[in-house]
């Protein structure tokens, strides 16, 4: 049984809403975090699947211990050369999409 008191909205709605309409700085900035927390959490379960440490995996591009911790909890961004030199390490394939006037072109 459908409740008539209650609206309810889709998730597109309540970013527009809370967080800022598609297009604005509020919710670019909003959308750009989210990626760079999914990435953050990828890099990790891959690098914990190899059974590496931060140390370990750091070692293995050249940076410190610290940077690996920072890329994986999404405290500073990471330059494109950084993350396909994690996932090159970690023997892990990683794709880009690149949308072109509604084309998609896939950069690997």
């Amino acid at each position: 049984m459908k409740n008539k008191n209650f609206k309810t909205y889709t998730l597109a709605e309540l970013k527009d809403k809370y967080i800022g309409k598609l297009g604005s700085k509020e919710r670019e900035d909003y959308e750009y975090e989210l990626r760079m927390d999914i990435l953050g959490k990828m890099i990790k379960a891959v690098r914990q699947e190899r059974n590496l440490t931060q140390e370990e995996l750091g070692h293995l591009i050249g940076v410190q211990k610290a940077q690996i911790s920072k890329l994986e909890s999404s405290t500073n961004s990471a330059t494109i050369d950084t993350i396909l030199k994690v996932f090159k390490a970690l023997k892990a394939e990683i794709s880009f999409h690149v949308k072109l006037e509604d084309k998609f072109v896939k950069l690997s």
